[in-house]
């Protein structure tokens, strides 16, 4: 099992990228949350997205690579072994 941690440095310019690559893949993705600060005052610019990846593992490194060709985007990627 692999889960992707993306941060989107800047939600207001990458956002629609990352969307894009990420609904291009959508049969990949088993489970989504996105989540950035909010308040009265602000709207933060950054954002979080953790993935959790099922199916074919070779689109899970095409996923990864056009995720890391997004400027203001930065993956990392845990990966649990279970038999």
């Amino acid at each position: 099992m692999n889960i992707f941690g993306i941060m989107v440095y800047d939600r207001i310019k990458e956002a629609g990228k990352t969307q894009e690559v990420l609904t291009r893949y959508a049969s990949v993705i088993r489970t989504r949350l996105g989540f950035h600060e909010l308040s009265k005052e602000k709207c933060s610019r950054v954002g979080t997205i953790l993935i959790v990846l099922q199916g074919d593992h070779r689109k899970w490194d095409q996923l990864k690579e056009e995720l890391n060709q997004i400027g203001g985007v930065e993956l990392q990627v845990m990966t649990f072994q279970h038999s």
